[in-house]
């Protein structure tokens, strides 16, 4: 009997990889608007994108993300400047986008914009703190997704929203998890109300990878702005010395798991776009697949148990 399961399981990885070999065919007619590309998964993506020979509409923050993009790049490739958290930036996006493509409609739309500061304990933050990240790597995500679905549902193409194996699991306090938990319920909401229109909705969630949004100094400046606007009472609750034992576990926990092969993401990315038939959704990265996610469906006591394990834990603290 478990030579048989083994033998199921193997077929099935089989089979599954042989049918995900297939590509969605004229390329060259099919575009694909990417947020947050002036670096990281964004900029690779549509440069690997450019070469197959996709038309991709790389949307930048900055002028300097796009004139570095167009340097490497064809002339298949158009930039535009959005910010996602604008509304008449995401406006203005979208009428440029719809002169573009014309009554092909939009193959896809790749939500990897985002932001991961500010992060920290939850009676750190103020509400203004979980807005500001709400904005972007949720409202974000809806605001520019609901600007271009006509034009996704005229091609019958794909909405791919980039969440994060801490959308399934929350290891660690402050917004970002909130976050992308709640660009994981768009995704499954968006997949369900559009599967009638022939539009696929994907999900990417990727572990730690080397990225802008998860450099050392940028995490341990974000623990030393917090923690400086604290009041007295709370350090004094958390002792003077957690923000170096903070800073610590940052480079136990985050730094020797962090990937630095960003195409292992963007290949998931480009699957979503190009396999005639992708997956629903995508787990990048050792970690994602090998620690968050298995945790994830663990009973929640133990799962806590394994996540306070290693977290620095605050002078008063009962554990």
């Amino acid at each position: 009997m478990f030579l048989y399961i083994i033998g199921l399981v193997a077929f099935w990885f089989v089979f599954r990889w042989y049918r995900e070999l297939a590509r969605v065919p004229n390329k060259g007619e099919k575009y694909v608007y990417i947020t947050g590309c002036d670096s990281g998964f964004g900029n690779l993506l549509a440069r690997h994108l450019d070469k197959l020979g996709f038309c991709v509409i790389a949307a930048c923050y900055t002028e300097k993300g796009e004139d570095e993009l167009k340097k490497v790049s064809s002339e298949r490739l158009n930039t535009v400047h959005l910010d996602v958290i604008s509304t008449d930036s995401v406006n203005k996006a979208t009428a440029f986008i719809k002169t573009l493509v014309g009554e092909k409609g939009l193959w896809a739309v790749v939500n990897n914009a985002g932001v991961s500061v500010p992060s920290g304990p939850c009676d750190w933050m103020t509400v203004d703190d979980y807005k500001s990240m709400l904005d972007v790597n949720l409202i974000g995500v809806i605001g520019v997704t609901l600007s271009v679905l006509p034009l996704i549902k005229k091609a019958r193409g794909r909405v791919v929203n980039v969440a994060s194996v801490f959308g399934r699991i929350s290891a660690f306090g402050g917004p970002y998890c909130v976050s992308k938990y709640g660009v994981e319920a768009f995704n499954d909401s968006l997949r369900m109300n559009m599967s009638a229109f022939g539009v696929k909705v994907l999900c990417l969630e990727p572990g730690f990878f080397k990225t802008s949004v998860t450099d050392l100094s940028l995490l341990r400046k974000n623990v030393k702005t917090l923690w400086n606007n604290l009041s007295e009472e709370i350090k004094d609750q958390y002792g003077h010395d957690y923000p170096e034992r903070a800073n610590v576990t940052l480079e136990k926990n985050v730094v020797t798991l962090l990937d630095g092969d960003l195409m292992k993401v963007v290949s998931c990315m480009e699957h979503a776009i190009s396999a005639l038939h992708p997956r629903t959704r995508y787990s990048p990265g050792w970690d994602a697949k090998f620690i968050w996610l298995p945790m994830s469906y663990l009973p929640t006591w133990i799962a806590d148990k394994m996540l306070l394990k290693d977290m620095a834990k605050p002078t008063g603290s009962i554990l």
